[in-house]
């Protein structure tokens, strides 16, 4: 079988998950919505893909997909990630990073 996506299914994700304070649900999407377009240029970022709940405005995801770790660790020390990560930090109630690995090729 063919993978339907066979250069995404390769590298690292990573899931982010946030919920925004009460009353910070715009502030959090402006930032990471600055966040995608210098994310996406970085080398080894395969896509920065920031996602919002329609039933919960607070609720975010962030799927971020890797070449490898390498790439997820330059992502952490860019410029404009670090330039926005501790007001995001200050916005939310919840924030979570979960790194995962493909198992199947």
């Amino acid at each position: 079988m063919t993978p339907l996506f066979p250069t995404l299914n390769t590298g690292l994700v990573v899931l982010v998950r946030i919920t925004a304070k009460e009353g910070e649900g715009d502030a959090i999407a402006a930032i990471l919505q600055d966040l995608a377009a210098p994310s996406n240029a970085e080398p080894g970022m395969k896509a920065f893909m920031p996602y919002r709940s329609p039933d919960d405005p607070l609720s975010f995801i962030v799927y971020e997909i890797y070449e490898d770790a390498a790439a997820w660790a330059a992502h952490n020390a860019s410029d404009h990630f670090l330039g926005a990560v501790d007001d995001l930090v200050a916005r939310a109630a919840f924030r979570e990073r979960l790194p995962y690995l493909p198992f199947v090729a």
